[in-house]
């Protein structure tokens, strides 16, 4: 099999990896701040594992350290409202608020990057409006909090992947996702009291749950993040943009054969995904045409939507 095909083939599993995802934070039976509170600390745990984890510490500035704990934040927070969304609604909800990510993206980052903003991109936008109004017209009222939950998601995956766009050439990816999730499991920690209704951060799973976890953490975050960082040496960022881009399809149609929940959602729900992704599929194929350099991203603190810009 050629590099360029064997590389594809990759990326889709990568994806497909990251879609279950959302069907492990529905079955796992912890609530939203301890079960992303386990995923940070054993991920974080298996990278300090790696000598070439610490070697990028000690050869990183304290001042870049802090910065990157700093997205840190943002990602656990990320995490927190990604869970929070899927226990309040179910993964398929989940799964589409993730996919504004890009939509949101594309306002924040020029702030954020300092750079013009393109009227086009406001194009985008608009255009993802009437797929948010079908999703919230196909869905339960029980299940809306949870789409409020997985917008506010949606718009902080956009915050931390222009910030790690624009900081991710000043280290090694490894060691900056170790400090981003190390922070986030400080945070998560020192946040949990003042969370009363979330309860606290250190619940200790039952055999269950601890099996879910451990997939979650190394089957779906550190074994993608190691095939995709293998798979971008032969493929343009572009090209993986727009296969990393079916993992709200892959996360639904999972929902749909293990978890059943298209009986829980009408036909407008899934218009309103279709319309969702047509804009998520549009945005990569305007900068694309704008002819932005093509550059690979951070990966494994937001499954796939950090991969490429």
């Amino acid at each position: 099999m050629q590099a360029v095909s064997k590389a594809r083939l990759q990326i889709h599993f990568c994806v497909l990896l990251w879609g279950f995802t959302a069907i492990l934070g529905k079955l796992i039976s912890l609530p939203a701040l301890p079960l992303v509170w386990w995923r940070v600390l054993l991920v974080t745990v298996a990278l300090l594992l790696m000598p070439r984890v610490w070697r990028g510490l000690r050869a990183m500035p304290a001042r870049l350290r802090w910065a990157y704990a700093g997205i840190g934040v943002l990602v656990s927070l990320h995490w927190l409202t990604f869970y929070a969304a899927i226990k309040l609604a179910n993964a398929s909800v989940g799964a589409t608020c993730m996919a504004l990510g890009p939509v949101f993206l594309a306002f924040v980052e020029p702030w954020i990057a300092r750079r013009k903003f393109d009227p086009r991109e406001m194009l985008i936008g608009v255009a993802v409006v009437p797929g948010v109004v079908m999703v919230v017209g196909g869905v339960p009222p029980g299940m809306r909090m949870g789409i409020a939950v997985g917008v506010v998601c949606a718009l902080l995956v956009a915050l931390f992947s222009a910030f790690n766009k624009r900081m991710v050439e000043h280290g090694d990816p490894l060691t900056i996702t170790c400090i981003e999730l190390g922070a986030g499991t400080v945070f998560l920690g020192l946040l949990a009291p003042l969370l009363p209704h979330a309860g606290p951060a250190f619940v200790l799973p039952d055999m269950h749950d601890a099996l879910l976890l451990l997939a979650l953490s190394f089957g779906c975050t550190l074994l993608p993040f190691a095939l995709a960082l293998v798979a971008l040496r032969h493929l343009s960022a572009f090209g993986v943009q727009m296969v990393t881009n079916l993992e709200p399809v892959y996360a639904i149609v999972l929902a749909v054969l293990l978890l059943d929940e298209q009986r829980q959602l009408d036909g407008w729900f899934y218009a309103g995904v279709a319309v969702i992704l047509a804009a998520v599929f549009a945005h990569p194929l305007l900068h694309r045409k704008r002819g932005e350099p093509e550059q690979p991203e951070l990966l494994a603190v937001a499954e796939s939507h950090n991969i490429v810009e």
